[in-house]
């Protein structure tokens, strides 16, 4: 297994930093040739690191963004449906004065299922100053359209 630290600070211009590992031996078929694990984990890695950075300047549109229009998010005790749904739940923390922590994501894992649709799994991280207010895992399967990589569900615990 090979292990890579980025600091999106330093790729991306922003704070969040992603921890990336490669699973050697992930399922790579004729179909999805064109994208090897390697690279899938880079191009997702970047799409978690801008979205982290959205985030985190609270760019609520953004971050969203990200989220295909019809996308699923699975929480602790909810079920989303739409990026409607999803904004909804975040508008608070995204208002003048709502309390939203700083998002960072680790240990990035992606599998790739096919030629332009990955499942992922990494574990979030929220801050506050130096203290971590949140952190849990968090499995996504994205597809990627246009060049763009985005969340068609998102479990997050």
């Amino acid at each position: 297994m090979t292990r890579r630290v980025f600091c999106a600070l330093a790729l991306l211009g922003t704070a969040a930093c992603v921890h990336m590992k490669v699973e050697r031996g992930s399922a790579t078929s004729a179909s999805s040739a064109s994208l090897t694990p390697t690279a899938a984990l880079a191009e997702v890695t970047a799409m978690m690191g801008r979205s982290a950075a959205s985030w985190n300047r609270g760019d609520l549109d953004a971050f969203l963004a990200d989220y295909e229009p019809a996308a699923t998010y699975v929480g602790r005790s909810r079920v989303l449906r739409g990026r409607d749904e999803i904004r909804t739940a975040y508008a608070a923390r995204f208002a003048p004065g709502g309390l939203r922590d700083s998002l960072s994501f680790e240990n990035v894992e992606v599998d790739v299922l096919g030629p332009d649709v990955v499942h992922t799994i990494a574990w979030y991280r929220l801050t506050r100053g130096d203290s971590t207010t949140g952190h849990g895992p968090t499995s996504l399967l994205m597809r990627r359209s246009d060049g763009r990589w985005r969340i068609v569900h998102d479990h997050s615990s």
